[in-house]
């Protein structure tokens, strides 16, 4: 008897914020690919990580619990198990091409095959050495990898904030060989149990590099210039501005991040940030139509989401490490025509962490019981769903967020708070007055029973995380 249970093809960007998808009301994007996925899926229009940068993201998504419960706080924490060991118990077979950002780096995590491709850039010598399958790619092309360390030799290298036309060949760009490896893998494997394909993106992540081809496409655009204000500036508590400084001061990822750059310099940061956008939406595109040739699209369910956002200067910040929307707020899309309602975009608070429990719900496995993640299958078959009371994210001190030992987010339908745990400082924001984050309300007398109330929802959601994720380890003792 043929297996009936769905494929999937879980796609995960790197640094995607959530207004990058023209269908959901962001005209400024050209995604044509994924504005069909919202057309003929289920979009979670409110979806926020559980933290502001890749490595405990991540290893939230694919574990189903927070940070403080997987102990992953931050980059270069290593984690080594995940919910992709039920799949491939149950006789998935599990592939991962490209970024998932584990450490170390080729950890199986439950897959079969790993076919690994890292950050664009990896020049800093605090990384682990690591060749991964674009190293190797470039090397046999005597292509160098345009990192930092080559970028500087650029003479507009200080002015561009890091975006930069791609130079070499088209077919070597990390998101293009990344999606062309994942096609590749669809045309050439012969099972024909269902299959779990993890394709990550390493992009849009900086630095901006997309090919000339796809930068032509935004010339005169119109894009969203940053919310930044000085009284925002002034208004940030001491860690945020010391990140802020960090940023000035260190050409992180390629980017020389600038004080006070010009409107011409931020939309041109934009317009090449989209275009990497755009040119991973054309590879999943790609991908859906390796999926119809080899006979198995209608039965196999797309998962699109991405690891956290970028600020792109939105509160003179660049990349993430903040709690703002830019950097915590991400697309969240699952589509499959005979499981999952058409045309739904859902505003309910959600957690990315929630389209794990989804995914094996799908293929019939029961989630175990110390997830702290919920599926989210009662949304995508049209049932009603209100989403989230509250949605949370946190971050531990790290190389560049360093003036916190832990920052740590709430919201809920109306508001955010953000708390650091060594400081009286904090965030607090009425979203329905001030949705872009920039007046902090944090010591406003009107707003002391907001700020008390997230406060104490803090509070509750750590002693509850803590008996609920009792057991989760003892399967791996």
């Amino acid at each position: 008897m043929a297996d009936s249970r769905p494929n999937f093809l879980f796609v995960i960007t790197d640094q995607q914020r959530f207004d990058t998808i023209g269908a959901l009301g962001h005209e400024q994007a050209i995604t044509p690919t994924l504005d069909r996925l919202v057309r003929e899926g289920t979009s979670f229009t409110r979806a926020y990580v559980t933290a502001p940068s890749c490595t405990p993201s991540r290893a939230s998504l694919f574990t189903g619990m927070y940070p403080h419960s997987t102990g992953v706080w931050r980059n270069n924490d290593s984690w080594s198990h995940s919910w992709v060991e039920s799949l491939a118990d149950r006789g998935y077979r599990c592939v991962n091409v490209g970024k998932m950002h584990t450490i170390p780096y080729e950890t199986p995590l439950g897959f079969h095959e790993r076919h690994v491709v890292e950050n664009k850039d990896r020049s800093n010598p605090r990384l682990p050495f690591f060749l991964d399958q674009w190293d190797k790619a470039l090397w046999t092309a005597g292509v160098a990898k345009p990192d930092r360390k080559i970028l500087r030799s650029r003479p507009d290298y200080a002015e561009s904030l890091g975006a930069f036309a791609w130079e070499g060949p088209e077919d070597l760009h990390s998101d293009n060989f990344v999606g062309r490896l994942a096609e590749l893998w669809l045309e050439r494997y012969t099972g024909d149990e269902p299959f779990f394909l993890q394709v990550g993106f390493p992009g849009p992540h900086p630095p901006y590099d997309p090919t000339p081809e796809y930068l032509a496409m935004y010339d005169g655009r119109d894009v969203e210039l940053p919310h930044m204000t000085p009284t925002d500036l002034a208004s940030q508590p001491a860690a945020l501005k010391e990140l802020r400084q960090d940023h000035l001061g260190i050409d992180h990822d390629g980017i020389v991040h600038l004080e006070n750059p010009s409107p011409e310099q931020l939309a041109r940061q934009r317009r090449h940030y989209l275009a990497n956008v755009t040119m991973i939406d054309h590879q999943l595109g790609l991908l859906v139509d390796a999926l119809e040739a080899r006979g198995v699209l209608d039965n196999t369910v797309i998962v699109f989401t991405s690891d956290h956002g970028d600020c792109l200067n939105d509160h003179g910040h660049s990349q993430k490490w903040t709690m703002y929307d830019p950097s915590v707020r991400v697309p969240a899309i699952v589509w499959n025509p005979g499981r999952v309602a058409a045309g739904r975009q859902l505003d309910g608070l959600t957690s990315v962490m929630d389209l794990g429990p989804t995914v094996l719900e799908l293929a019939g496995i029961e989630p175990p019981p110390w997830m702290e993640a919920q599926s989210l299958v009662p949304a995508l078959t049209g049932d009603e769903w209100a989403g989230r009371e509250y949605v949370f994210a946190e971050h531990a001190r790290d190389r560049i967020l360093t003036g916190t030992a832990l920052m740590t987010m709430v919201r809920d339908e109306s508001t955010k708070l953000v708390m650091f745990v060594d400081s009286e400082e904090g965030q607090l924001f009425d979203l329905r007055t001030d949705p872009h984050e920039e007046t902090n309300r944090w010591d406003d007398p009107a707003y002391a029973a907001d700020r008390a109330r997230l406060l104490a929802a803090i509070a509750r959601w750590r002693a509850e995380s803590e008996l609920h994720t009792a057991s989760w380890a003892m399967p791996f003792r």
